[in-house]
């Protein structure tokens, strides 16, 4: 590994700032203490300029380098956590009940840190850099809330990045793929009006949990039956609530679920679907049944030439046996993806020595890739910002 040589003394202060962000992980728009610790870091290392509260608890900085060009350069890190009950048994694990950094946006705050550290210290670059610190990623909107409070008409960037880690047991191989990379999501909730009764008298009833749990069985068809095998999309029920008691039979019950997909005339037709369905099933059981579905992310699409670019610079720190441009696309999804739609760039993940999967309460990030990424996103800015 090329660790670049002001990240390389800092490791030892990455791998305390990590932790701290670790115990103390917030959910989506109330990373108040997150945001803090980032601020006071950046003004510590000297950034040029340095803005706080987009969005709520959004945070950027602006670097400039020692030459006096006027291209700018974005580099992105996720902040919050999620409302999972940490399992890892870490003596940094969460001080926080039923909050935990399970997806490693405390790693991706800690790199771009490194990589502000190391621009503030060099400025061997012509032009600028823009470190956007985002809040709630995690479905909840935090990109779509900067571009709205005015991310990019305050800060406008020729061209943005993002990173995420993968704990697939292989630190420091990086993977990238242009084109459409991740999918876009849609969330949506299902509830069922139905008419409650006796469980001794279910025919007095409109039974919502048995056309719940009906209606959830066929929406599994929208995708086997409705969608072309030779597309991709998922479609995930993944809630089903009814019933308080043994013998009452549920005059209500909700489900809720998500939707993957790459093309928006795939979702299109799954969204029709699963409208189609809900109307249906009211008509059939005489019941009333509404959905509430709302697109979270869109479908995040790297710029071809940037992937290269990126991968240009990823291999300057790690090697070019460490680096693919070939990773397959992913049914997960994520909100960088708004960006991207706003200002070209590329997305990236960074392996590491962690091999239980994101979003697992035991989940723990490799931290040797802590330098390694924030080193990648600073050459990444040398590299497109020559002197």
């Amino acid at each position: 590994m090329n660790i670049l040589p002001v990240i390389d003394d800092s490791t030892a202060e990455l791998q305390e700032i990590y932790r701290d962000l670790h115990a103390h992980p917030e959910i989506g728009f109330e990373e108040k203490r997150t945001s803090g610790v980032v601020a006071r870091l950046l003004e510590s290392y000297g950034v040029d300029e340095l803005h706080t509260g987009i969005a709520g608890t959004g945070v950027v900085a602006i670097v400039r380098g020692k030459g006096q060009g006027n291209r700018c350069v974005g580099l992105r890190a996720d902040m919050d956590a999620l409302p999972i009950t940490e399992a890892t048994g870490l003596p940094h694990a969460s001080s926080n009940d039923g909050v935990m950094h399970a997806c490693g946006h405390d790693g991706h705050t800690t790199m771009l840190l490194g990589a502000a550290k190391h621009l503030t210290a060099t400025r061997d670059f012509d032009g600028t850099a823009v470190l956007i610190f985002q809040p709630a990623e995690e479905g909840l909107g935090g990109a779509r809330g900067m571009i709205a409070d005015g991310l990019f008409e305050r800060f406008p960037c020729d061209e943005i990045y993002g990173m995420h880690n993968y704990p697939d047991g292989n630190p420091g191989r990086f993977g990238i793929r242009a084109g459409a990379a991740m999918a876009g999501a849609a969330f949506f909730d299902i509830t069922v009006q139905g008419h409650g009764s006796h469980a001794a008298h279910p025919e007095d009833s409109r039974d919502a949990l048995m056309i719940a749990a009906s209606l959830t069985t066929e929406l599994n068809t929208i995708v086997a039956r409705n969608i072309s095998p030779l597309e991709t999309c998922v479609l995930s029920v993944t809630k089903l609530n009814a019933g308080s008691a043994y013998n009452v039979v549920p005059g209500v019950a909700t489900l809720a679920g998500t939707i993957r997909y790459f093309k928006d005339d795939v979702y299109a037709r799954a969204a029709g679907r699963l409208q189609a369905l809900c109307d249906g099933f009211a008509t059939a059981h005489g019941v009333e049944i509404t959905l509430d579905l709302r697109n979270v992310f869109d479908v995040l699409v790297n710029d071809a030439d940037l992937s290269v670019a990126y991968l240009e610079a990823a291999t300057d720190i790690v090697g070019a046996e460490n680096v693919t441009d070939a990773e397959d696309p992913t049914t997960g999804s994520e909100d960088f993806a708004d960006m991207l739609r706003v200002v070209p760039g590329a997305y990236c993940s960074l392996g590491h020595s962690g091999t239980l999967p994101l979003h697992n309460p035991g989940f723990v990030l490799g931290e040797e890739i802590l330098p390694v990424g924030a080193s990648i996103m600073a050459r990444l800015v040398e590299r497109r910002l020559p002197l």
